[in-house]
This record gives structure tokens, sequence and C-alpha cells, in this order.
């Protein structure tokens, strides 16, 4: 099952970074791994997420990870609109089966029209 878990982070055409709970980067898809490829890309797994950060996005960070932390409910964050790709980006708390935070991530959701012609499987 791992298995399939991997391949739908690795096909998604957004950027994908999982940090664990000391901040720590853990994964990056591919499209992560291209994206952050001048601050280093693939090397930045092992590497402290806040170290990519200023300090005012270092204290947000944390806020939300305290806030996931506080109850079992709080697992989404809106944090930001990148007007430029024109997608929002959101903090997402991972949990295991009992509920408890376990990591998070950052998601993007583009919010231009797709331009795939519907079923081309050309």
């Amino acid at each position: 099952m791992q298995e399939i878990y991997k391949s739908v982070l690795e096909a998604d055409r957004a950027a994908i970074v999982i940090c664990d709970l000391n901040h720590t980067i853990i994964y990056m898809n591919p499209v992560a791994i291209s994206r952050y490829e001048k601050w280093g890309g693939k090397s930045l797994v092992g590497k402290c997420l806040l170290d990519c950060h200023n300090e005012k996005s270092r204290e947000k960070i944390h806020r939300v990870v305290d806030w996931f932390k506080a109850s079992k409910d709080n697992n989404l964050v809106y944090t930001f609109f990148n007007e430029k790709e024109n997608k929002d980006v959101y903090m997402v708390a991972l949990r295991n089966d009992e509920g408890d935070l376990i990591a998070y991530y950052e998601k993007h959701e583009y919010r231009n029209r797709e331009t795939m012609k519907m079923y081309d499987m050309n």
C-alpha cells in the first residue's frame, strides 16, 4: 500500500514537501525537487524547512503546527494566495490512525482552468 501512496504523491503536478514535527524535510516529490532546484533540490531532504524561511514565516509555521497539535480536528490552514501562479496555498496536518500528528505538508491548489482536453489520450 505504501507504494501506492508514494505513486500518488509522485504523480501530482504540484510541489509536495513533507516535514516531520522537527521541521525536517523528509520527502519531496519530483515537481518539488525541480521547483526548488536553485535552493538545492533533492539535497534539501534531511534539512530543516525553517532554514529556508525568514523569521516571520518561521513564526507562522510554528503557530500552525501548534494549532495542528491542539486538536485532532485542526487539519488544514489557508496560508497564502500566489497571484503570479494563481494558486491557493495551505498547510495540511498528517496524522496516524489514532489521530496523532505525525507530519505536515504544504498543499498547492491552482485556480487556472484545465487546458487539457477531456479524455484526450493521444
